[in-house]
């Protein structure tokens, strides 16, 4: 049994058995939503591709995609614990992690990591080297950048850093184009600007996404001397930042409106603009003098940051059910 001692303490559990400390090394269900959005991309290219690809090379693609994504992105986070294992003990929501736990050695989980981050992007390789290339890029840029450079050291972590997370659209579209199509030597050339959309819109989300957590969890990590920009500039500050990539998500949205090159129907930008008008909501109804629950947590942050979870999935799985219809099905909705 778990007892809550505060955050000064950590009372230690049983080892749970390897498999499961495995499992939580790699956060597989933060793993999740990243997959998802890796998997979107991967079926708007299929849809609005003209390729000779089959349903059977969509779902190979998807298989491939979900164990070498799983892999990398689990990989990541167990280095990540390598590297904050002096820190988790201090914060309320990591202080129960493998290391933190004593079920693994910080020097364990660094190995663990290193060895599925490398063969989870190798796995890549089978279909397409530019996949590979992002994914290796979101491994070390997440590790080095993120973990061991920035976020210890700027309130500009989770801006900079998001870029890490914004990648799995970008290989999933990689993974479907194939090397038989994106043959040239510029990894940033993936044939459309769609995948890029993908990537914009996850960069703009994940500060809002991150802040209102740690609005929720406010004053956990100051006692982890992380630097984040509600403990830096406010709590005032901070929602009005996330106000402002709000805004950003919701011009994101409008793209079809005024980049008809995109390709991407006018039903898009309706059906995107209603959902982000209901995540920024959230963002809007976060009252930074809000009184705290009994766990010193503001309840409406919490909201926000549930709330952006299903927004961006929803996001994506959105712009793959108008990609679906062909275009002169939608008529006026159509792209322009």
């Amino acid at each position: 049994m778990n007892v809550d001692l505060g955050v000064d303490e950590v009372a230690l559990e049983p080892h749970p058995g390897w498999f499961v400390v495995f499992q939580r090394l790699m956060k597989l269900r933060v793993i999740v939503l990243l997959q998802v959005t890796a998997i979107c991309a991967i079926l708007v290219h299929d849809l609005i591709a003209v390729t000779d690809r089959t349903w059977m090379d969509t779902l190979v693609t998807i298989g491939i995609t979900v164990v070498g994504g799983t892999l990398s992105a689990g990989g990541s986070n167990a280095i990540n614990m390598w590297y904050d294992a002096d820190i988790d003990p201090l914060m309320r929501r990591t202080k129960n992690r493998p290391v933190p736990q004593g079920h693994i050695s910080p020097r364990g989980a660094l190995l663990f990591g290193l060895i599925i981050a490398v063969l989870g992007s190798s796995l890549f390789l089978i279909v397409s080297w530019k996949a590979a290339f992002w994914s290796f890029f979101s491994v070390i840029f997440y590790v080095l950048i993120y973990s061991i450079w920035l976020k210890r050291r700027t309130p500009q972590n989770i801006v900079i850093g998001g870029i890490a997370g914004s990648t799995p659209p970008l290989i999933g579209w990689a993974a479907a184009a194939g090397d038989t199509v994106l043959d040239t030597l510029n990894p940033l050339a993936l044939g459309s600007p769609v995948p890029w959309l993908f990537f914009a819109l996850i960069f703009f989300w994940t500060p809002p996404h991150f802040w209102a957590l740690a609005l929720y969890r406010s004053g956990e990590y100051a006692k982890a001397n992380v630097p984040m920009m509600n403990e830096v500039r406010g709590p005032e500050h901070t929602v009005f930042l996330s106000k402002m990539y709000s805004v950003c998500l919701l011009l994101l949205g409008s793209v079809p409106c005024f980049w008809p090159e995109s390709g991407l129907p006018l039903l898009w930008a309706f059906l995107a603009g209603g959902l982000t008008i209901w995540y920024a909501k959230s963002v809007w109804d976060i009252d930074p003098k809000e009184p705290t629950d009994e766990n010193g947590r503001m309840p409406k942050a919490a909201k926000s940051f549930f709330r952006s979870l299903y927004y961006l999935g929803w996001m994506h799985l959105a712009l793959v059910l108008v990609c679906v219809p062909p275009a002169s099905w939608l008529g006026p909705l159509g792209p322009l």
